[in-house]
């Protein structure tokens, strides 16, 4: 091998001092410069002043994004600490915001009973990543303010008037030179404060966004805590039990949960430490699927609902329709990774048990009608459950590659290697022929589909594997379904829904990616799934090439182009395309499925919750709040077809 030849001593060694680590690898603090990342700043302080409120110290948050997307945070709790730090020899209220691992959340004596903010790095990561950053405390009878321009101090801790109040106010821009954007969502911060809302019973947070001529504002306060929580995520499904059953314990480790079976399939279960969302789970979220199972079997065999030669119900048949909020208070959670997205103190699980028993034991006793009508859907569930692996059993693939098994109507590429293959999933025999003349067979495959596609919403598994055009969608993908779907074993790195760009075809996409949701929800997790961009409209002249436009912006823009070559409006003929049908299959390649000119969207999902809630709005049952919601939004509407 050869060798690198330069030096390598003491001289080489980089040592990043006080933020600069923070500016040089932003990605290891925030997860990334994104969007996301950009709204992770505002978090990080919020965060901060909601633990306030969690010491019992704060009862309002005023989250405000200001003219030139500026954050402004502003509490009423106690004020960060004013007072000189032994070790830094400045003021706390600076190291806080100047030294990473600084702050009042380590060990048995600090300043906060539980916190979600375990590392310390909040504050002095937002910023080191902005542009400046101002704080003004109000504490000790003073109003006191500091300054920052990208993480170095430019004004120390001063002094600037008088005040009997409490609090902290933060006001930062993120550094433009750093993030990708700067254009923060007004939709994606109220959610979040929505939720911080849930969570912290009383506490009001309010979010206005300034930026609009007419601002608009969200004032969040829940009284009702967890309860208004699942209310708020079932507003749009059918209760079985109208109010949820809600389970409180206080002692070393405060444990709430609230439950709510609704007439719905999907189970939807959200567990929290600290606040934190703990989207892999961990030893509460265990602790509560166990005691749950054990709980309503035991119940079921002594009322002699569950008969002795019968099975016992499984935790999926008894948590099928069920909304689920776990949170837990930990003083020193245990967390895997910096993420906090598990936890793993162990003496959790115990905590959470002997909770679900002390209550829901005595709920399911003194409710026996309630009781009844949610095990019936269990038994229900459990019997679905059974079809459903018979089901199960002949649509499973024997060999991950193996072709014998693939649908019929598969037009398979020759490569094997998952990471650049792709298959289009093709609304319609015609658009399917046309996209199979079109493709690169080395590596694209095409899956058409015909007929009305079934809605996952309103169906359970065994209707899904029987369905004859899931089936051919689940045997292309290969990983399985549900439960024992395996992203490892994905046949396609990129799952394309090919739709025509009218009413029909977004339906046809909606009804898709309700089914990746729901049942291959991995696959987005993933980033695998796209949707293609066919174009709306062609713009032809003799002698001219072709011109093809994706949006009506890029018409007007293209007519634009060309009057400035002399070409007018008149002398161009305009196509409007309806269907994927209408283009040959060069006409195809070229615009929808060239790697080196069509346009691909990845569909994401930032918030399970909202994509839920969502989803059981446009596609469930309960018809009312979708026409209100329609109502609501018609005036949006473009390009209806009539």
């Amino acid at each position: 091998m050869e060798k690198y030849e330069h030096k390598y001593n003491a001289d080489q060694i980089q040592v990043l001092e006080g933020l600069e680590a923070v500016r040089k690898r932003p990605g290891m603090y925030i997860g990334s410069v994104s969007v996301r990342g950009l709204h992770h700043l505002v978090y990080e302080i919020v965060d901060n002043a909601v633990d306030e409120s969690l010491a019992g110290y704060c009862t309002d948050i005023n989250v405000v994004i200001e003219p030139g997307n500026i954050i402004s945070v502003e509490d009423n709790g106690r004020g960060i600490p004013i007072d000189i730090h032994p070790k830094t020899h400045i003021s706390a209220a600076e190291t806080v915001f100047t030294v990473l691992h600084a702050g009042g959340k380590f060990g048995g004596d600090s300043g906060y009973k539980v916190s979600g903010g375990l590392h310390g790095v909040g504050s002095s990561v937002v910023n080191a990543l902005s542009e400046w950053t101002e704080v003004t405390i109000q504490r000790d009878g003073g109003i006191y303010q500091m300054k920052f321009e990208r993480g170095k101090t430019v004004m120390p801790l001063t002094k600037i008037g008088d005040s009997n109040k409490t609090g902290t106010k933060v006001r930062f821009l993120a550094d433009n030179t750093i993030f990708e954007t700067l254009n923060y969502d007004f939709s994606t911060l109220e959610e979040r404060m929505r939720e911080m809302a849930f969570l912290t019973k009383g506490l009001r947070i309010k979010i206005t966004d300034q930026r609009k001529e007419v601002p608009e504002t969200s004032d969040f306060c829940f009284e009702g805590g967890l309860i208004s929580f699942v209310e708020f995520l079932d507003k749009n499904k059918e209760a079985l039990n109208p109010k949820p059953i809600y389970i409180e314990s206080a002692g070393e480790y405060p444990v709430e949960i609230a439950l709510q079976w609704t007439t719905q399939y999907q189970e939807n279960i959200y567990s929290f430490v600290n606040n934190i969302n703990t989207i892999e789970g961990g030893t509460h979220l265990d602790g509560f699927k166990i005691s749950l199972t054990k709980i309503f079997n035991d119940y079921a065999r002594n009322k002699n609902i569950l008969k002795d030669k019968e099975d016992n119900l499984t935790g999926d048949d008894i948590r099928e329709g069920l909304t689920a909020i776990v949170s837990v208070k930990v003083k020193e959670p245990q967390f895997e990774g910096q993420t906090k997205t598990k936890l793993g103190n162990s003496e959790i699980k115990g905590v959470v048990m002997q909770a679900m028993n002390e209550y829901l034991v005595a709920f399911l006793e003194e409710n026996p009608k309630i009781a009844k009508t949610i095990l019936e859907k269990c038994i229900s569930a459990s019997r679905a459950r059974i079809a459903a692996r018979k089901a199960r059993e002949s649509v499973r693939r024997k060999n991950v590659l193996e072709s014998t098994t693939l649908p019929g109507k598969l037009a398979d590429c020759s490569s094997n290697n998952p990471e650049e293959c792709e298959v289009y999933i093709v609304e319609g025999d015609s658009a399917g022929g046309s996209a199979k003349q079109g493709r690169d067979r080395r590596y694209q495959a095409i899956l058409p589909l015909w007929g009305k596609m079934l809605n996952v919403e309103k169906s359970r598994p065994d209707k899904i594997y029987n369905n004859d055009k899931l089936n051919p969608v689940i045997l292309a993908v290969g990983a399985g379904i549900g439960q024992e779907f395996d992203i490892t074993k994905i046949r396609y790195g990129k799952v394309i829904i090919m739709a025509d760009a009218d009413v029909d075809g977004a339906h046809i996409r909606t009804l898709l990616l309700t089914f990746f949701f729901r049942y291959m929800r991995p696959l987005i997790e993933n980033g695998n799934v796209f949707l293609a961009q066919p174009p709306l409209y062609k713009l032809s002249k003799k002698g001219m090439e072709d011109k093809y436009c994706y949006t009506d912006e890029d018409l007007e823009k293209a007519y634009e182009e060309l009057a400035g070559k002399g070409i007018t409006r008149d002398q161009l003929g305009l196509q409007r395309y309806k269907g994927l049908g209408e283009m040959n299959p060069e006409q195809l390649w070229e615009t929808t499925m060239n790697p080196e000119t069509r346009i691909l969207v990845k569909v994401t999902m930032e918030d399970a919750m909202k994509a839920d809630a969502t989803l059981s709005l446009l596609m469930g049952d309960d018809v009312d709040p979708r026409r209100e919601f329609i109502i609501k939004n018609a005036k949006f509407v473009k390009n209806l077809d009539i």
